[in-house]
């Protein structure tokens, strides 16, 4: 009786360019493979080089640096487990995204990516040149092994030429990025693979963030006819030990954990919070500051961040000026106090006044107007920046997907700092998040359980402040109408025409649009935050700073 094959998923987190720390990663969860009797352990795609690694990529001298680690690699795990690891491949002046297997201190087979993806957040096809379909391989006594990197498995070719040459098992080495309720689609794509061509299949995806994007895990096994054997968590590191049979239909796995999956809510929350705490880690803070304004946004960044780094690593900054309101004042208290973590007060009055006074020559006889309203945002932003100067804390700006799509937020002001956790999360759902932390406590939460985000800042209306008795509905549509224009102009690119059919009153729509074009100069040098859906800010959504053309439907 054939002895069963045993593969090690290894579902980790890699760091950009650290092909030290990614290759020790490697080593040890070959030595948790061997230990366990594993005959084949595989990590995710361009693990070895991390993902995505954009242009550093076409750099030669990086590209040669992880063939020499790939090399060690190799060296270091000859005497036991075969390692199945991603990193890229310069072969006759071409370079590719490989998937190597390494075993007795050799490379025994090369997969190259053949579909490269080139939409939304990829652009593969600048970087990759796409190879022929590799043919499957053979570890001694065990199945014939093909492996559809990432994209490849997200069209029947691919894995039905694998098969057809021989594949028993298909092993997909991915690194599949987040967006909300991806992973139904994931499954989707994969159970028709499995169908299609009456083999297992194993998911295997990274996990981690990097920059904007947040590989949320997610791996899974699946069986003839797309019965699910194994399921690994989301949004957590995890190796998992798969155990293979040969039976009278072909090698099946044998069923393995089964992690419950959270819902769409707590898979945003926990993205924001693990791509902060990736983001500083990798980049080296170990602090944050914000400004707490007594509002919603802020409040929930404040959340975010303490679940992240926990309360003694995060400070909040409240400036107050003559516009704001006591109850504000008592909500930032009331949040920090919550929160458990350091609460700082400083008043913008002095150096708002002389910054007026300095103007004042220049600005004699002209009226008030966004100017002055500026400058008080310009002045916080300035006096955070310096205590993130002087204490060596990472600034977080606080602005939701709302206000980033129509400009509400101020160039060099509200919108300075270095890393935006709400960016991709428009307003009326930071309100449905707020409610939701409020309601649920984690173990992977750092913060403490309880109303964290006080009721009083939910319920109030929200207000920059920067006038007497200034609302946002004095700019701006109501939040429910405009998250729902913002919802079909940037997410569905959706027309004019499209939104008054569903609805909404032309003239509003057309205001929100114009806001929406002539705010990107804004973007552009906007700080970045985790991408939760599939039209972030960004990468996917790429539109010019100079744009004269509206739509007239």
């Amino acid at each position: 009786m054939t002895k069963p094959f045993r593969l090690t998923m290894a579902q980790l987190n890699p760091t950009v360019g650290d092909l030290q720390g990614n290759a020790d990663q490697a080593r040890a969860a070959w030595a948790e493979a061997k230990a366990a009797g594993a005959d084949l352990v595989a990590l995710p795609e361009m693990f070895l080089v991390g993902y995505q690694t954009q242009d550093l990529i076409a750099k030669p001298a990086f590209v040669a640096d992880a063939m020499d680690h790939l090399a060690a690699l190799a060296r270091d795990c000859a005497d036991g487990p075969a390692l199945s690891i991603g990193g890229p491949l310069f072969e006759k002046g071409r370079l590719y995204n490989a998937y190597f297997t390494l075993r007795g201190g050799a490379i025994v087979a090369t997969a190259k990516k053949h579909f490269l993806p080139n939409f939304n957040v990829f652009d593969e096809v600048r970087l990759f040149k796409s190879a022929d379909i590799a043919g499957p391989y053979a570890l001694a006594d065990g199945p014939r092994i093909g492996h559809p990197i990432c994209e490849d498995a997200w069209y029947p070719d691919v894995c039905e030429a694998m098969v057809e040459s021989g594949a028993e098992i298909l092993v997909v080495p991915n690194g599949s990025p987040y967006f909300r309720d991806k992973f139904a689609i994931r499954m989707n794509k994969m159970v028709a693979r499995v169908i299609e061509n009456d083999v297992p299949l194993v998911y295997l995806n990274m996990m981690g963030g990097q920059d904007d994007q947040m590989f949320d895990g997610g791996s899974f096994v699946l069986n003839r006819g797309g019965r699910l054997a194994v399921q690994l968590p989301l949004l957590e590191t995890a190796i998992a030990h798969v155990d293979f049979a040969l039976t009278e239909n072909g090698w099946e796995a044998l069923d393995g954990p089964k992690a419950s999956l959270p819902d769409s809510m707590e898979q945003d929350y926990r993205v924001m919070v693990e791509a902060l705490r990736d983001y500083m880690r990798k980049t080296g803070f170990k602090k944050v500051l914000l400004g707490l304004s007594g509002g919603i946004d802020s409040a929930i960044v404040a959340a975010i961040a303490v679940d992240a780094l926990g309360p003694a690593n995060v400070r909040c900054v409240m400036l107050p000026s003559e516009y704001t309101s006591q109850a504000s004042l008592d909500d930032a208290a009331a949040a920090a106090t919550a929160l458990g973590c350091t609460y700082d007060t400083i008043s913008i009055a002095g150096t708002r006044a002389a910054v007026t006074d300095a103007l004042s020559p220049l600005f004699v006889g002209l009226a008030p107007d966004l100017t002055e309203e500026n400058i008080q945002s310009r002045i916080r932003g300035l006096l955070l920046m310096a205590q993130s100067n002087k204490f060596g804390e990472m600034l977080l700006t606080t602005g939701n997907k709302s206000e980033v799509a129509v400009g509400y937020a101020t160039i060099y002001g509200d919108m300075a700092g270095g890393y935006n956790p709400i960016k991709d999360m428009y307003k009326t759902r930071v309100f449905d998040a707020a409610r939701w932390r409020n309601a649920n406590h984690r173990d992977w939460m750092k913060g403490p359980a309880g109303e964290v985000i006080p009721v009083a800042i939910i319920d109030k209306p929200p207000s920059a402040e920067l006038r007497p008795d200034q609302k946002d509905e004095d700019s701006l549509p109501p939040y429910e109408i405009l998250d729902g224009i913002l919802t079909m102009l940037v997410d569905q690119d959706a027309s004019v025409a499209d939104c008054i059919a569903a609805g909404y009153d032309r003239e509003t729509v057309k205001r929100v649009e114009h806001l929406i074009y002539i705010s990107e100069y804004k973007r552009f040098q906007a700080a970045p935050g985790p991408r939760l859906s599939d039209r972030a800010f960004w990468l996917d959504r790429r539109y010019p700073i100079v744009n004269r053309w509206r739509d007239e439907s």
